[in-house]
């Protein structure tokens, strides 16, 4: 992929160098030309001075050939020109927008243009950290009916296969963090103390399934 971003701040600079250690190649638009030394010395992708709305300076970003934009810019409308001029000017479907403003995310969501509401987004992750496992999940699907959470394994749990614990918990596990590594669960695969699992259920399961997880196994 090509990728255009408007903004080198801490989000713009970081989402530049993760997609080029992925093999896509990047340019990044700022106003500021010493926002580019974020980018560090090992950064290939192109660097154009100038603001992301401008047609002109989006041609030198390589705009017409990209296959993804996103603006990341400190302001709001900034963001939501450029987003939709890339998207309504330059036919980008993959089209990205920061907004610090849930209210008008929202409304923007609607136009089609994606949006990462900054502060409800860490205000959200906080909340988690918050409230008691289970209290809020991690994704909830858009119809409301399917949930995403991520749950500490219980010690009651440890050394018993994972397929008992979706039997029972009638919830999947989607992926285990373990030792600080990502692994997919197999037919065969046991549930170790100090596992993150994260699993998936129905809405309407979720009491009955934090009831069996923090129960513990049905031996027999």
């Amino acid at each position: 992929m090509h990728v255009v971003i408007m903004g080198c701040g801490r989000v713009g600079s970081t989402l530049a160098r993760s997609l080029e250690e992925r093999n896509h190649t990047v340019s990044v638009i700022d106003s500021e030309p010493d926002s580019f030394r974020r980018l560090g010395p090992g950064f290939n992708g192109d660097k154009v001075t100038g603001y992301g709305f401008d047609q002109e300076v989006l041609e030198k970003a390589g705009i017409r050939r990209a296959d993804a934009f996103a603006a990341v810019s400190s302001g709001d409308n900034s963001n939501i020109i450029a987003a939709r001029v890339a998207r309504e000017t330059f036919g980008i479907d993959q089209v990205v927008a920061r907004i610090y403003d849930p209210g008008r995310a929202e409304v923007y969501q609607r136009l089609g243009i994606t949006t990462v509401a900054t502060v409800k987004w860490t205000a959200d992750q906080v909340l988690r950290r918050l409230l008691p496992v289970g209290a809020e999940p991690d994704f909830r699907d858009p119809s409301g009916t399917i949930r995403v959470d991520q749950v500490p394994a219980p010690a009651a749990w440890a050394g018993h296969p994972t397929i008992d614990f979706q039997m029972q918990s009638r919830s999947r596990i989607a992926w285990i963090d373990r030792l600080g590594e990502g692994m997919l669960p197999t037919r065969d695969s046991v549930i170790q103390e100090g596992d993150l699992l994260h699993l998936v259920m129905r809405e309407e399961n979720a009491a009955e399934a934090y009831q069996v997880i923090h129960h513990g196994p049905e031996e027999g």
